[in-house]
This record gives structure tokens, sequence and C-alpha cells, in this order.
């Protein structure tokens, strides 16, 4: 059968993203886009970035209730978004891949785990995060900002969706337009 792209990232198949997929995903670096409400009610969003924990390597083991892993995020000490995650754990956050159309769709609850500190459990998760979105340039970035104070959220997602390959999914398709079906368009025949 022809292949219907020529870039090898679009020829992915196109539904869910297996636990694994989803592990593999979370683990390349991309920013984390996090919504929140503020006190008006108004809806605030912010890139920032994340460290992802799956339920298989969650610190609290199998006893962890974050059904499908959890996301960490470190504001600074004068975010405005730590308060408003403060004030109202409401959020949703997506990491997704412009290029290749890969996402992680997330609905859920952030939970203060840090407030403001100096020194904290915040510390080894900016390690990580530094390590893997600035590579060997991480340690630099990082090292002169360790005395600033920070937040650590856990994100707890409540919905977890994902998406891979280029295409739609079939509950999007209205069939009664003409065209071609579904599986035609997908080259599912």
């Amino acid at each position: 059968m022809e292949e219907k792209y020529s870039n090898v990232e679009h020829q992915k198949p196109v539904g869910k993203m297996s636990k694994e997929e989803i592990d593999v995903f979370l683990d390349k670096g991309y920013t984390l886009r996090l919504a929140c409400l503020k006190p008006d009610g108004s809806p605030f969003a912010v890139p920032c970035w994340h460290h992802w924990e799956s339920q298989e390597v969650c610190e609290n083991g199998s006893s962890c209730d974050c059904n499908n892993g959890c996301f960490w995020v470190i504001p600074r000490a004068k975010s405005k978004w730590a308060e408003y995650l403060k004030n109202d754990s409401r959020c949703s956050w997506v990491v997704d891949d412009d290029q290749t159309m890969e996402k992680v769709i997330c609905e859920g609850i952030a939970e203060l785990v840090e407030e403001n500190v100096v020194e904290g459990q915040w510390v080894g998760i900016a390690e990580k995060m530094s390590l893997r979105y600035l590579g060997p340039d991480g340690p630099t970035y990082l090292g002169p900002t360790l005395n600033q104070p920070r937040w650590l959220f856990r994100l707890r997602p409540t919905k977890m969706r994902t998406w891979q390959g280029v295409g739609w999914a079939k509950s999007y398709w209205v069939t009664s337009t003409g065209g071609p079906s579904w599986a035609e368009a997908h080259h599912k025949n």
C-alpha cells in the first residue's frame, strides 16, 4: 500500500497512545500548557516545564491514587498562576508536538505540595527538568537560581485523552455530508 504522507512521523497509526507511548512522548521535553482559573473565574494559561511520573514509577508506589500518573510543575515564588492554583485547584493542560500532532490532553486537580520554599522536594524534580529541557546546559541554568523560592504542584489527571497520527477520530466524522468515508480518508480499506 502506498504511504499517504512522505514524513515518516506522519505515518504513525491514527488513534490513542499506549501507556508506553505516553511515557516516551512525555519524556521528550515538550512544553506543558496549563490552564487554571483566576479569582474572578476567568481563564489563565501559561506554558511551563513539567516532569511526568507514570504510576509505575510514582514515589508512592502501588498505593498511589494517581491512576493515570501525575505531572509535576514548579512555579517561581512570584508566579500568579501558583496563587491561582492554590485558590482553585481545578485545571486543564496539554502537552503536544505540533509537527506530529501527538498530544496528551488532561483535566484534573493541582495538589499543592510545597509553597514558596528554597530547599525542598522541588529541587530534585527541577534538576531532572533542567537536563531534559536544556541538556548539558541544564545545571548551568538551574544552579544560580537554587536560592530562589519555588512552589511545587502535583497535577493529578482525572481525565486523560491522547492522540497520535495525522487523522481524525471517528467520533468527529460526519457521514451525511458526502465525500470519502472515515476509512477511505484514513487509508483503512
